[in-house]
């Protein structure tokens, strides 16, 4: 009997054990299902993110791409007195100026104060700034230029902080959505969407000229100016709807930043990324920003509106190099893609500026082939990596302020290119720039095969930071948005870990 008694009680242990395990893998199952349901509209919202971040910075291209056709317009409206070299170059470069206020001021901001907070700050100033550019006046035409000047440079620090709060958030996104493809997502809605604005600002003069023709040009530079809105003013509504990135929530920085300590580590790194990047920018925006005035030298005595028409077709080089930057990126790595473009973009400006007279003169097609190709190759090597480069080389903590640091000195590089454009056509004829940029380009892109450094994983950098911090004594508790028994840190080394 009491064999009996024994045999039920292990039968009735047995079936609870199992109804536990049922109950307990039931759970799990559940618990798996909840788990997966919660990441596909996580990485939905990352994939907006992304496009959101990324997408006004086709301001950044249209801006800097119609004040060319802006310099042609105004010379013809007030005449080389009043709108002289001095004048062109001033409204030219006062962007460029406010870039470098806005990249190395907003790349603090979005630091300290956050992404989503940088992105809905930039934006209202690029609306600001492309508004009174548009409504430009005054009492004589000297003064009408001069507030000109001054809009685009508050237009200038909108866009300048662009860089740093879309790419650093569009950076992280993409990380979140597929860090294996993070950098031809990086590439597509950025350098790509910068790119598009560059051909949006030689399509709008065509149509505009088309509409009010030559004898009526107030109005075409005026809405040619005033359609920079557009852009930012599309994503303002989803930027107001955005949050900041998992890595910044986790990983930020409000206060105490040891900046020192920072410098001691990175400093190799920033110095190397914003010297290429001034490079870059030295050689390629004046030939952006001049493009029209070239394309009028070696096609004199043709309208305005075939000058413009062949801007069209200039600016949509800068795509398929774009495009083959996104194939290669991921492929053979972003120090290689930055060097090949490099090199091959100064043999093919050597050889323009070798030829330049008998290809302007007899074969302008040629000319016109030879100059987009140049244009493509510098945007499928550093034009697209640079900036991947910039915001991966740093740890999310700080990723807004280095990159901040490298863009601002790209846009030194840009302003320099530009205030040196009109003396050096003056002396070497416009032949000038591409033999002394082509050289600079080749000796740039050993450097950057040598120097660059290549940061794989981005939460790979961000623990590494932490680790650094550690073993030098810093607290790394406050960092995030999150208390810290909220976060898991189990996966950073202790200073004792790190020494051993």
């Amino acid at each position: 009997m009491s064999q009996s008694i024994t045999k039920i009680k292990d039968a009735d242990v047995v079936i609870a054990h199992q109804d536990d395990a049922s109950m307990h893998s039931g759970s799990h199952a559940a618990m798996m299902d909840a788990e997966t349901n919660k990441k596909q509209p996580s990485r939905t919202a990352s994939f907006f993110n992304v496009v959101f971040a990324g997408f006004a910075l086709l301001s950044d291209g249209y801006q800097s791409g119609i004040i060319s056709f802006i310099n042609l317009v105004l010379a013809q409206i007030y005449g080389t007195e009043i709108f002289n070299a001095t004048m062109s170059s001033r409204l030219s470069y006062s962007m460029f100026v406010g870039c470098v206020i806005g990249q190395l001021g907003f790349g603090f901001f979005v630091d300290r104060i956050g992404r989503k907070a940088g992105l809905v700050a930039t934006t209202f100033l690029v609306i600001l700034g492309a508004a009174l550019s548009a409504a430009s006046s005054g009492p004589t035409p000297e003064g009408l230029l001069w507030m000109m000047v001054v809009a685009r440079g508050v237009l200038g620090v909108g866009v300048g902080g662009e860089y740093p709060c879309s790419s650093v958030s569009a950076g992280e996104s993409a990380d979140e959505v597929s860090p294996g493809s993070r950098g031809k997502l990086f590439v597509l809605v950025t350098n790509f969407v910068i790119d598009l604005g560059y051909v949006v600002s030689a399509i709008v003069p065509v149509v505009l000229l088309a509409i009010f023709t030559e004898a009526n040009l107030e109005p075409v530079w005026r809405l040619g100016l005033g359609l920079g809105i557009v852009p930012p003013l599309s994503v303002l509504y989803f930027r107001l709807r955005m949050a900041d990135s998992k890595a910044y929530k986790k990983s930020a920085m409000k206060k105490r930043v040891p900046y020192w300590l920072i410098m001691k580590l990175y400093w190799p790194r920033i110095l190397t990324v914003s010297l290429i990047w001034f490079v870059y920018d030295f050689i390629s925006y004046p030939n952006g920003v001049f493009s029209s005035v070239i394309i009028s030298k070696v096609a004199q005595g043709e309208p305005m509106i075939i000058t413009s028409a062949w801007n069209v077709l200039l600016y949509s080089f800068y795509l398929p190099g774009c495009i083959a930057a996104c194939f290669l990126v991921d492929r053979i790595g972003r120090k290689h893609t930055l060097a090949i473009g490099l090199l091959s973009l100064g043999i093919v400006g050597m050889v323009i500026g070798g030829s330049f007279e008998p290809l302007s003169t007899k074969c302008f097609p040629l000319f016109v082939i030879l100059y987009g190709l140049f244009l493509a190759l510098a945007e499928m090597g550093p034009g697209s990596t640079i900036g991947l480069i910039a915001m991966e080389s740093f740890p999310t903590a700080v990723r807004g302020t280095g990159y901040g640091i490298a863009a601002a000195m790209g846009k030194v590089g840009a302003t320099v290119g530009t205030v040196a454009f009109a003396p050096m056509q003056a002396q070497l004829g416009v032949r000038g720039p591409f033999l002394v940029g082509s050289g600079i380009a080749i000796a740039t892109s050993v450097a950057a095969y040598f120097f660059i450094y290549e940061v794989k994983s981005l939460e790979e950098e961000d623990r590494k930071f932490k680790e650094y911090l550690l073993a030098n004594g810093y607290d790394v508790s406050d960092m995030g948005l999150e208390p810290a028994a909220a976060r898991d840190d189990s996966s950073i080394a202790k200073p004792a870990d790190i020494s051993s």
